[in-house]
């Protein structure tokens, strides 16, 4: 595996790329196919026989792998990397929030950040190319970011319910924080306030408007419990009563599903992510289909939570974007005394066995092609097409194209390469 800065230095993109089996995802796969790369991008994907004498003469033979675009992972929060394992499924949502953020307060910066490479190096390894990350300490950021080539945008997380601070001081923070940060092609950042129940109104607002004026994406956990459901539509419940118990001004309870209430703070949009969006109310899925947002699942998450079922048939019949994400190591469950890893194949693999009667294909877009429209990045992120970023990944595979999809749902270790922007962020062997 590279490091961070010999990546920046390492040389040019081979030109061809040959492999037993291409999954463009986008399309059909294609049988002994190759994908031919032009510095940072995809200039054309197609069969072998396809491509020139010279051409093939110079290729790079990957052997009996399939390449597939590299995942896309819509949320994850790096920071609680080093939380594996911490917390036992609890019995109320609000019981998890109390312990972590109890747990927050007893790490330092130096832990959060080995912590925060730590789960990059995850995520590399098992096929990561792009994440969405909720950043709650953006000091870190710089030196994070020199230390992965992943792809990465940083969400800054806000929330302002206990430091009572202006929401427009908050903004302005998070604003002069991310102009601070080096410029990068592949490193971007947006905007994260917390959710409904840990922000204000006036928070959401000036937040939807920010993210809006200066094209950021923004992102939100939303109609992530019962208990935050009970308390946005119904002004009761665990969460409401711990809530006004710390003082936080209820006013804007008993007006709606959580949904209702971020779109009438203006938050639902193209730019939009909604985190979890497990309890909808009636006409919900179709206000986020309206306004374009797009949502995501955490499939092994949901099942640590013990959620209600995710809406995934209602909200795709709405035509809603749906993608996937890891979410954080705190909240997932060991199995079998295996190690904890942020593994998106993992999530594809939760998701299918709660889904058997959805296509693998359409199981895979979900990580690919879905979670590069969400983040604004679509025909550039998670489909092998011309003009597309060759951001790629090789697993091992000796099948023929009819089951290859159901292969790489099914993949279960380390990839054998990845190439990120053209250049081999893990190298194939040779």
């Amino acid at each position: 595996m590279t490091a961070a800065s010999d990546y920046q230095l390492s040389t040019k993109s081979p030109q061809l790329l040959r492999a037993r089996c291409v999954a463009p995802v986008s399309r059909p796969p294609i049988a002994d196919g190759a994908v031919k790369i032009s510095g940072q991008r995809i200039v054309a994907v197609g069969a072998w026989r396809q491509f020139s004498a010279a051409e093939r003469q110079r290729a790079t033979d990957l052997g009996d792998v399939v390449l597939l675009p590299g995942l896309v992972n819509a949320h994850c929060h790096l920071d609680y990397t080093g939380m594996a394992g911490e917390f036992v499924p609890p019995r109320h949502f609000t019981d998890w929030l109390k312990l972590i953020v109890a747990a927050k307060g007893t790490r330092s910066d130096a832990e959060f950040a080995a912590d925060w490479r730590c789960g990059a190096a995850m995520l590399l390894r098992t096929g990561t190319t792009t994440v969405a990350d909720i950043e709650a300490l953006p000091q870190l950021l710089p030196a994070a970011w020199e230390a992965t080539p992943l792809r990465i945008i940083s969400f800054l997380e806000m929330t302002g319910i206990k430091a009572r601070r202006a929401p427009q001081a908050i903004i302005q923070e998070a604003a002069e924080k991310i102009a601070a940060l080096p410029k990068n092609f592949h490193r971007r950042a947006g905007l994260s306030p917390h959710a409904p129940y840990s922000t204000t109104p006036e928070l959401l607002r000036r937040s939807a408007q920010a993210a809006r004026r200066r094209r950021w994406r923004i992102t939100t956990h939303v109609a992530e419990s019962p208990e935050e459901f009970e308390m946005f539509m119904h002004a009761r419940g665990r969460m409401f009563d711990w809530l006004r118990l710390n003082d936080r001004n209820a006013s804007d309870c008993g007006l709606g599903s959580p949904i209702q209430h971020l779109d009438r703070a203006g938050l639902l949009g193209k730019n939009f992510l909604a985190v979890h969006a497990n309890c909808l109310a009636p006409g919900d899925a179709a206000r986020l289909a309206r306004r374009g947002a797009s949502v995501v699942h955490c499939p092994r998450s949901h099942s640590f939570f013990g959620h209600p079922k995710f809406p995934f048939a209602a909200l795709t019949a709405a035509g809603v974007n749906v993608c996937l994400g890891t979410d954080s190591l705190a909240s997932l469950e060991p199995k079998r005394k295996q190690p904890l890893e942020l593994n998106l194949f993992s999530e594809l693999r939760s998701f299918a066995r709660k889904n058997p009667r959805i296509a693998a294909r359409a199981i895979l877009r979900l990580a690919t092609v879905n979670g590069a429209r969400a983040l604004g990045l679509a025909g550039k992120l998670g489909e092998l097409t011309p003009r597309a970023y060759a951001d790629l990944i090789a697993l091992p595979y000796t099948g023929d194209t009819a089951g290859v999809h159901d292969a790489i749902i099914n993949h279960g270790r380390a990839v054998t390469a990845s190439m990120i922007g053209g250049h081999w962020a893990i190298a194939p062997k040779s």
